[in-house]
């Protein structure tokens, strides 16, 4: 893994172009993420990943958000269809709730695994709050840190019983925030002694997970000057109050919340802390720009890599039929 450079890209259709199979093969990425653009049939996905992974010559780690309700790129009939995990967590007692989001998330897991998707965007373990914008609420687990912990725990166990990687985002908490970070930087005011107590909770809970996602949110009390994703302070702050000593990854380095160019925006992150840089849309100029911009994996970012990509592993038998069937009892809805 010494040559792989600290970045996710993505790709731009449902097969891979001459000139990305090249950029590819030269950038040697550490790992890949799909959209929507990039899905059509089990058979071409299969084609996809492999691929991949054969442009660059290793087993790269390959992303996709799968989170159920309004962000799943797989959707029926294809593919399972899910509620919102809010709408899900709400309608259910605790224990079965529980119950069901571990199912929930193994079935997605033999999903993804099964088209050569290894690394899930999930859970995730914002609060959702009184303020949380429409991007955010209904994909939290809930409303108080207890029930986040302990269904994203149940979601976070099915993926890895399944052979699927989770990522635990939007470190140290996005359900504050009242603003999309995809269009504009939110800016949150709240004391870091109140963070402790609250947002930051679910990920220390977490914090034996292998990967985090960043929030492109600045942290007024932390850091007033930069968001967390490019903030030494907040790094430090999600490395020593949280505990979390996995890889921790960028959201998306296209977002708006994020000014500069490209390099900027990579060195920022890097200078900050951050182990792996990820960009999503696949746009050639700007891969090209990140690729420039971005570091070999190595020392501690290296052997961060190394232990998430050692816990990927073959699963157990699953049988799929009877998994749904149990869900459904434990539901009693009609989300499959």
């Amino acid at each position: 893994m010494t040559s792989q450079t600290a970045c996710i890209f993505g790709c731009e259709s449902l097969r891979l172009s001459s000139d990305e199979k090249q950029f590819y093969k030269n950038a040697q990425p550490w790992g890949f993420i799909l959209f929507a653009r990039n899905l059509e049939t089990p058979d071409q996905i299969r084609a996809l990943t492999s691929e991949l992974r054969d442009t660059v010559g290793y087993d790269a780690p390959i992303l996709i958000d799968q989170e159920g309700g309004r962000v799943q790129r797989l959707r029926n009939p294809e593919w399972s269809e899910w509620l919102p995990p809010l709408e899900q967590v709400e309608a259910l007692p605790n224990e079965a709730a529980q119950a069901a989001i571990y199912l929930q998330y193994r079935i997605i897991a033999a999903e993804l695994k099964a088209l050569g998707i290894d690394v899930n965007c999930a859970p995730m373990l914002d609060i959702a709050t009184k303020d949380s914008h429409e991007i955010i609420e209904n994909r939290c687990f809930g409303r108080d840190a207890d029930t986040v912990s302990t269904m994203g725990r149940a979601a976070a166990n099915g993926l890895l019983d399944g052979g699927v990687l989770p990522i635990i985002k939007h470190i140290p908490g996005h359900g504050r925030a009242n603003m999309d970070s995809h269009f504009e930087l939110p800016v949150l005011d709240t004391a870091q002694d109140t963070l402790k107590t609250s947002d930051f909770v679910p990920f220390q809970r977490l914090s034996d997970l292998p990967m985090a996602m960043t929030a492109h949110i600045t942290y007024t009390d932390i850091d007033p000057d930069n968001c967390a994703t490019q903030s030494s302070k907040v790094i430090n702050t999600i490395r020593s109050d949280i505990g979390f000593d996995g890889l921790i990854m960028t959201d998306d380095l296209s977002m708006k919340a994020l000014k500069g160019s490209f390099a900027d925006r990579c060195d920022a992150s890097f200078n900050a802390g951050c182990d792996v840089v990820l960009h999503c849309n696949g746009v050639m100029d700007e891969m090209t720009q990140v690729a420039s911009a971005t570091p070999k994996l190595s020392d501690e970012s290296l052997k961060r890599a190394e232990t998430a990509v050692a816990m990927r592993h073959t699963p157990d038998d699953f049988d799929m039929a009877s998994a749904k069937t149990t869900f459904k009892q434990f539901t009693q809805v009609e989300a499959l």
